[in-house]
Order: structure tokens, then C-alpha cells, then sequence
């Protein structure tokens, strides 16, 4: 498993299906389709809850429950005002980057269909260059290419329209991973490799296992605090994205060193359980799966929060896939880095036994 190759030409061919389709945050049952869709031949049965989380279970019949979750949902905007000359202003739909809007297409989602837009911007020529005056939330507006409100609304544009961007998945230098949406795409595409590993190796395993994808990550961890409650899992192993910190006009000093191509990033805060992240180095050591090390204070502002902190405590721990440009639409990510946070979920699987409590007391 140390040296072998894990993503094939099929399963590339997914994460780049999956990547491109739109999944904003409250709508993300498209893309839970074809996760599920993908998924579906290594696992025994699907729990689905109203929200939209989707859940791939092995063992179904066995008490002892195994959590790994990665979230579906990706940042985008609203339709929050329509002016009277056909100009949209827009409110966040989760962590959306309104310094990277200016002259973006857009897609808004109606129920007629895709409505093309851009963010428009004022020319140079006209901007006053002694006070430049940056992109900020109330500056920014979609052009649909309406004469007037009547017209936007005639195309099937209403106020809470949700808006993604079109930007699609590119390989950079045949080992990066670039596209909006990889954050967490990509922790879907990596949980749902480790079930095809389990299945293609035929592997037994002495426990159930939750193959989660979240909803709603991105608002506050929602979709991961209602699932969690029903799966009532003994042990969660989440994965999510972390910054590279090598790029320019990071501090170090406040974000760490962390870079993409490394390997895989093991969390330390308080709401990792210490003795399954030392079970998780162990096994990185063990299989020579290359690792770096973050420190988070209060929380890891991850499902790992809404998992450790359901049903009494739940041991909990972060394997994070470092990604440049977050939240931008050229989130990049190292293949290398996808294969080995793969590698060291399902080998830390296969180190689990049946019934472990990772209790301190023990």
C-alpha cells in the first residue's frame, strides 16, 4: 500500500465530474447524487438525513460505529437586492471572498435553469487612483445583462437565488489540482477512495463504518452536528483542507508551516483526541507515509468540532489535505498529498479493533 498508486483514470474521472458540479451550501443534493453514485458498489447500504447528508455504511449490524467525513458543500453567494436598473447585490452564502469577484462569471440558479452573469467593475480609466476604493461586500454587483428589475425578474431572478462560479477543474504541471470547490470536494473523493480500497482489497473489517459526507460545513459545521446524532459513532476521523503557508503574505508566525506536496497534516487542539492522533502518527510512521504537524487554540473550525463534541464525546481527530488560494476559484492541492491522506485513513482503519475506547483511563 506504501508505494502503489491509488488514483486510477475512473476515479480522476469522478473527482473532476464531482469537482465541476455546483454544490452550494444548502443545495448540495446534486453532487451527494453522484458521490453516492460513485460509492455505491463498496458499500452495503446508504443513510441519507433531510438536510442532504449522505452516508455509505459497511456493516450496517455492528455496534461498534467508525466515522470518515469529509463535507460536499462549497462557498457561494445569494441574490440579496435587485436595483431598479437590473443590477444584483449579494450577501455570502458561507465564507465567500468578495476580493476575487470583480469581472468573475457567475452562475445564479433558478428554476428556470442557469442564468449566465459577471461581477462588473468600474473601468481604471474612471476610478480616482488617490483613493482607490477596494472590492467590499457593498460595492460588489452581478450584471445579468437586464435592462431594468422587471427584466431580471422575467429571466427567474429573485432575491435568494443562490450563486456559484463556473470555474472548472485543471491539472497544473500533471501533479496539482485545480478548481473551485476542492475544499472539501476533495476530503468526498478522498473518503470514498478509501472505501474502494477496503472493497478492491477485500478487506474485513471488525467494525461499522460511516462513510459521511456532510452537508453545510461551511455556515457552521451543520450538517456533520445533525448526522453525528444519528450514527452515534464511537470513533470520527475527519478530513478537511488547511492552508499552505508557503505562499506569499502569510505569516508563518500566526498560521504555521504547512505546504502542499508534504503530506498529509495532523491537527493537535482540543478537540483532537490524543491517543487516536497518536494512533494515526503511529501508523504513519509505521507505513512511511510522509506527515506534518498543525496546532490549533480553541477549535480546528472543522466537522471534527461537531463530532467530538456529540453524544457525551466523541474520539475525534483531523488528517487535513494542505491546498493553496482557499476559498478562491484556483484552490490547488497536490496529488501526491490526496494519495496519502488516502492511504493514511484506510491504513489507520485496518489498526482499529473492535470495541477500542481510546479512554485515557484505559
Amino acid at each position: 500500500m506504501s508505494t502503489k498508486k491509488i488514483i486510477t483514470k475512473k476515479s480522476l474521472g469522478f473527482f473532476e465530474k464531482y469537482l465541476n458540479n455546483a454544490a452550494p451550501t444548502g443545495y448540495e443534493w446534486e453532487g451527494q447524487k453522484l458521490w453516492m453514485d460513485y460509492v455505491k458498489p463498496y458499500v452495503d447500504t446508504f443513510i441519507t438525513d433531510t438536510y442532504g447528508t449522505a452516508v455509505g455504511v459497511i456493516n450496517p449490524d455492528a455496534k461498534y460505529r467508525v466515522v470518515i467525513e469529509g463535507h460536499s458543500d462549497e462557498i457561494s453567494w445569494y441574490v440579496n437586492y435587485i436595483t431598479d436598473n437590473g443590477l444584483l447585490y449579494v450577501i455570502r452564502n458561507g465564507g465567500s471572498d468578495h476580493q476575487i469577484a470583480p469581472s468573475k462569471w457567475v452562475n445564479i440558479h433558478t428554476k428556470k435553469g442557469i442564468v449566465k452573469g459577471v461581477f462588473g467593475w468600474p473601468a481604471i480609466h474612471t476610478r480616482d487612483r488617490g483613493k482607490e476604493e477596494p472590492p467590499k461586500l457593498d460595492n460588489i454587483f452581478i450584471d445579468i445583462g437586464a435592462k431594468d428589475k422587471a427584466e431580471v425578474e422575467k429571466m427567474g431572478v429573485h432575491v435568494g437565488c443562490v450563486i456559484t462560479y463556473p470555474d472548472e477543474f485543471h491539472v497544473l504541471n500533471n501533479n496539482k489540482y485545480v478548481c473551485r470547490a476542492i475544499d472539501n470536494r476533495a476530503g468526498g473523493f478522498m473518503i470514498a477512495e478509501v472505501a474502494r480500497l477496503l472493497h478492491e482489497n477485500k478487506d474485513v473489517l471488525p467494525f461499522g463504518l460511516y462513510i459521511t459526507n456532510s452537508v453545510q460545513e461551511e455556515i457552521g459545521l451543520r450538517g456533520a452536528e445533525m448526522i453525528t446524532h444519528t450514527i452515534k459513532p464511537n470513533v470520527a476521523i475527519i478530513t478537511d483542507v488547511c492552508h499552505d503557508t508557503t505562499t506569499p503574505m502569510i505569516d508563518k508566525k500566526k498560521q504555521g508551516h504547512t505546504e502542499m506536496g508534504a503530506g498529509p497534516v495532523i491537527s493537535y487542539a482540543p478537540a483532537v483526541q490524543n491517543r487516536l492522533r497518536e494512533r494515526i502518527i503511529a501508523t504513519a510512521e509505521a507505513k512511511k507515509i510522509p506527515f506534518q504537524r498543525m496546532a490549533a487554540s480553541r477549535s480546528t473550525g472543522t466537522d471534527t468540532d461537531a463530532f467530538a463534541y456529540s453524544n457525551g464525546g466523541v474520539a475525534s481527530a483531523l488528517i487535513s489535505l494542505p491546498l493553496r488560494y482557499m476559498h478562491t476559484t484556483v484552490e490547488t492541492v497536490h496529488k501526491d498529498d490526496v494519495e496519502n491522506v488516502i492511504r493514511l485513513i484506510y491504513e489507520t482503519l485496518l489498526t482499529i479493533k473492535e470495541g477500542e475506547t481510546f479512554s485515557y483511563f484505559d
